[in-house]
């Protein structure tokens, strides 16, 4: 009696599952970022903290773009960030990213290099 019932409450748990698996997969998308193409990563919101000198609600969004170094696994990019950003982890989840569509009339901001010494040597 016990085990019919542990029956039925496992296919009962099942379909719910399927119902809210097939309900979940017409939002998802397939998303993919080739090698050295740019994307914007995602910046996550924490309350309180002052990102960028401004005010919380005044962040940016998306930061970026940074170049798409290798792909890791299906999920997952490893992106070129600055020595300034690098304290945070290099890869990042596809869902954080949002591909980056060149504008010949948006211009990106590029440090100067610092070469000190003789290469030669």
């Amino acid at each position: 009696m016990t085990v019919d019932k542990v029956k039925i409450v496992r296919e009962k748990l099942k379909a719910a599952q399927d119902r809210q698996k097939s309900w979940a997969d017409l939002k998802r998308r397939l998303v993919e970022f080739n090698v050295g193409k740019k994307a914007y990563m995602k910046v996550s919101p924490t309350r309180g903290v002052v990102r960028f000198s401004k005010a919380e609600k005044l962040n940016p969004r998306y930061v970026g773009p940074f170049e798409i170094f290798e792909k890791v696994g299906m999920l997952a990019c490893r992106l070129v960030v600055p020595p300034s950003m690098s304290r945070i982890h290099n890869v990042f989840y596809v869902y954080e990213l949002r591909r980056y569509i060149p504008d010949p009339s948006h211009v990106l901001e590029v440090e100067p290099l610092l070469i000190e010494g003789n290469l030669g040597e």
